[in-house]
């Protein structure tokens, strides 16, 4: 008998009906191993050994393992092609031999690219014996994350409050982030001009922009001010023209290599909007394959971009097929992979059988949408290039002062166009012809023909910052620098959110006040070690241990002499001392010049102290150095801070009509908070929400916001209350000891009972799959046609229903799931958002009658209430 142990059940349940009778396969779900979360797993005074702990879950696979590897003849380790598949067979293999579960076995070690009978048959005949390199790759990897982590974090911890771990990568990238931020903060809008002019030389009219004035070259930033522009635009409507000149050109632009890891992540996230790690789940369900399809793509961690022969072979045929001979290159096309890492240098990400029509699957939306992506990508990298006419017009006054030009393209022959094009991050900014519109067409037009301005347009303009990173783009940069790994970027990502370090806005990386108080203090304490260039030249050093050109231990021996001098340095350090060095790295971002002339650290309110960074428990704020005696504090955040959180002063916002008790809005240090009386000594407070200004508070928003939490209804099951409030995590409603978060601040004020049992719903059918785990949608059934939220049709506990934005219809009885369409559900949606209640009028009665009820009548209930107004705060 044959054991065959790969990672996850799916590629155990595929693997087994490509093999014979004879194989058992087994599944070890993923890492069985790990180093425990304690001080002391790496061991660098005993040559770095290292400590592992099996998983508590994994060791009842693992006996199960074991007991079948006693019974086998041969034991086929197959688990995925890189260094984390290798490390993962190393851990069985090293786990089954302790248990003694190997005595005269044979074992083997068998790769594959792709989940297909064909791949998996030639892997078993080709087998090898496991790869030290990668293994001790893997190793120092893990050995220097470790000790990063453990060492750091602790430091951290003692002399920054609040912060919550470093990490050998997520630092440098949090690094990226706040870099970018900063440089935004520092850029000066610069005034400029572009003058525009319709013009005809015995045709239909086209657009010419100013390219010479007074007889000199004029670029875009060129036009500084409105009098140079009305200067430029009057030389052009005075002016004689002639076409000077037309040119001509072919150009051809050829098709991006097939996907590896890292455009994937960036594709998937410009073209579909996922997330990194959405992505790369996605592309794990398709690898592994869709109810017994077999895999359905090749191996999604990967730096290469070459392709297979048979693969080429496969797609050439497809093209010659669905689109001519003439979208088929008279060579295949061969690209070779930049990437120095050979540990992950594989197949590009391809479809297993490219004849496979994205139509001809019927997969869930997420899967269904990266298919036909990564489908499109591959057969695109393998078709004729696109040809384009692209034609430039000079146009010049008869002095030769003034001169125009028009540019426009046309795609004389689509190629690779036909099926794919990549996306673009950011359009050019400010200064350069790329973001003219090239799929301008020209009309004809004749060399010396007398040309007329028919209208001039001087249009005023201002420079625009760096756009801050997108997940697309911080991949990009991270794989530009050579941080980290594409396999790992996901990982890393998710970690920045989850420690809050960053926020997500618009899809758009936005570092939080701890996240910038964590990158600070690294900088100025452990610089050589959030440097780009080390950390690159770190990964550059992994590669010759995954080469077999660098001992493992000596990395960390020259890794860790510096840095644990370092820790040792830092640890001693006096947190006044600290907070002096933070107060001098940071001031321009929280202490701005006020640009007249007085000190950006006066105290506001005493005007006597100065404004210094100080800790709690709870984390960094600004606090008076005359504390006590002045108790003014606020956050970290800019003083003009755009949501006007770091203002420092406290105003009264009116009087509450039902208990007459005045209303404050105040600033502490945890952020801004609305305040009045509450029964007893204890007042009522409620934080603002995210998205809320000081700047914007009035008596009416303070008001509904005291009035959470409020009473929706009783639960049509169990007649047990459901409240809706807002706690630390945002607006959420509350049944019976389950939370549902409500996605939105403004619909926590006046959702409904139907509203609130359906989240409840979704929330307890979700339940394990991680607190704010969306439930996957049935179907995706297309955009809707007025608003462009997307249409979904979704497994709720009362049964199917469709839903977009926030309005849910449930299916009429009888109507199949399967069989709903975009124009079956608009109907359904249109009722029922005409039978909802208007937002406005019913908020605003809302919070009028919350208010007059819920001051005189707490009785018992004003235990949780207080509590949980505390805990928003």
């Amino acid at each position: 008998m044959n054991l065959v142990i790969v990672e996850s059940p799916a590629k155990a349940k595929t693997i087994n009906g490509y093999l014979g009778a004879d194989f058992t396969v087994l599944a070890s779900y993923g890492h069985v191993r790990d180093l425990p979360s304690k001080d002391g797993s790496v061991k660098p005074d005993e040559d770095f050994a290292m400590s592992w702990e099996v998983d508590a879950k994994a060791s009842k696979r693992l006996s199960e393992i074991a007991e079948a590897a006693k019974r086998a003849d041969r034991v086929v380790l197959a688990t995925d092609p890189d260094r984390e598949g290798e490390a993962i067979s190393w851990h069985v293999l090293d786990v089954l031999t302790k248990k003694k579960a190997l005595k005269d076995k044979t074992v083997q070690r068998v790769t594959f690219n792709a989940i297909t009978k064909s791949a998996v048959q030639a892997a078993m005949a080709a087998p090898r014996d496991l790869d030290m390199q990668l293994v001790e790759a893997y190793l120092a990897r893990r050995a220097l994350d470790y000790l990063v982590g453990f060492t750091l974090s602790p430091v951290l911890w003692r002399k920054l409050p609040g912060a919550r771990s470093a990490g050998r990568v997520q630092s440098v990238a949090l690094r990226i982030v706040v870099d970018r931020e900063m440089e935004i903060e520092r850029f000066r809008p610069q005034e400029y001009w572009s003058i525009e002019a319709d013009v005809t030389a015995d045709s239909p009219p086209f657009v010419a922009r100013l390219v010479k004035h007074a007889g000199k070259r004029v670029q875009r930033l060129d036009v500084k001010d409105e009098a140079t522009a009305s200067a430029a635009r009057a030389a052009i409507q005075s002016g004689r023209f002639t076409v000077k000149a037309i040119e001509k050109k072919p150009v051809r632009r050829f098709p991006s290599p097939p996907f590896t890891t890292s455009t994937l992540q960036q594709e998937a996230a410009r073209k579909l909007g996922f997330t990194a790690q959405r992505a790369m789940q996605a592309a794990q369900k398709l690898y592994e394959g869709v109810d017994g399809t077999g895999g359905l793509i090749t191996y999604m961690r990967t730096d290469g971009v070459q392709v297979s022969p048979e693969g080429v072979a496969q797609a050439r045929e497809v093209i010659a097929d669905r689109f001519g001979p003439a979208y088929v290159p008279a060579e295949a096309r061969q690209y070779k992979t930049k990437a120095k890492n050979a540990q992950e240098a594989h197949e590009a990400i391809r479809p297993t059988n490219i004849a496979r029509h994205p139509d001809s699957l019927r997969l869930e939306s997420d899967l269904q949408r990266l298919y036909e992506l990564i489908w499109k990508r591959m057969v695109a990298s393998q078709m004729e290039a696109a040809r384009l006419d692209r034609t430039v017009v000079d146009v010049e006054s008869a002095d030769g002062q003034t001169g125009l030009r028009a540019t426009g393209q046309v795609v004389a022959f689509d190629g690779f166009m036909a099926v794919y094009e990549e996306g673009r991050d950011e359009k050019p900014r400010d200064g350069g012809e790329e973001d003219e519109d090239e799929s301008t067409r020209l009309p004809a037009l004749k060399e010396g023909a007398a040309a007329a301005v028919q209208d001039v347009r001087a249009d005023q303009h201002f420079t625009e910052p760096p756009p801050r990173y997108s997940e697309a783009t911080l991949v990009k940069k991270l794989e530009e620098l050579g941080i980290g790994r594409p396999s790992t970027y996901a990982s890393i990502l998710t970690t920045l959110r989850d420690r809050e370090y960053v926020r997500m806005d618009k899809n758009r990386f936005y570092p939080e006040d701890k996240g910038r108080l964590v990158t600070a203090f690294l900088e100025q304490f452990f610089a050589r070690w959030v440097e780009y260039d080390f950390t690159a030249a770190l990964e550059t050093r992994l590669d010759e241990v995954s080469a077999g050109d660098l001992d493992w231990k000596a990395l960390l021996r020259d890794f860790w002499t510096d840095f644990h001098a370092a820790t040792q340095a830092a640890g001693e350090l006096r947190t006044s001392a600290i907070l002096d060095a933070l107060n001098e790295s940071l001031g321009p971002h929280i202490f701005p010049d006020k640009g007249d002339g007085s000190d950006p650290r006066e105290c506001p309110l005493c005007h006597q102290g100065q404004l210094s960074l100080k800790t709690s428990r709870f984390g960094a704020f600004i606090g008076c150095s005359r504390y006590p005696e002045c108790k003014f504090t606020r956050p970290v955040a800019s003083p003009d801070a755009a949501d006007g959180s770091a203002d420092g002063g406290d105003r009264e916002l009116g009087v509450d009509p039902a208990s007459g008790q005045p209303v404050h809005l105040k600033i502490g240090r945890f952020g801004p908070y609305v305040e009045t009386a509450g029964d007893g000594d204890k007042p009522k407070r409620s934080s603002l929400p995210k998205g809320w200004s000081p700047a914007g508070m009035d008596l009416e928003r303070a008001l509904r916001l005291l009035s959470l939490p409020r009473e929706v209804g009783a639960h049509p099951e169990d007649g047990k209350p459901i409240s809706a409030g807002l706690g630390r995590y945002g607006p959420f409603i509350l049944h019976a000891g389950t939370y549902a978060n409500v996605s939105d601040i403004e619909e926590v004020f006046d959702i409904g009972l139907n509203r609130a049992v359906t989240l409840l719903a979704e929330k307890r059918a979700g339940a394990g799959r991680g607190r704010g785990a969306a439930t996957t949608p049935l179907k995706d059934l297309g955009a809707h046609p007025e608003t462009g939220e997307p249409v979904h049709l979704m497994a709720g506990r009362f049964g199917p229903y469709v839903k977009s934005g926030k309005v849910n219809a449930t299916l009429p009885k009888g109507t199949a799931p399967e069989d709903m369409t975009l124009e079956a559900a608009l109907p359904l949606l249109a009722a029922r958002a005409a039978t909802a209640p208007k937002a406005k009028g019913k908020a605003g009665a809302a919070s009028g009658k919350t208010a007059v009820k819920k001051t005189p009548a707490k009785k018992a209930g004003t235990k949780k209430p207080a509590a949980k107004a505390k805990a928003a705060d």
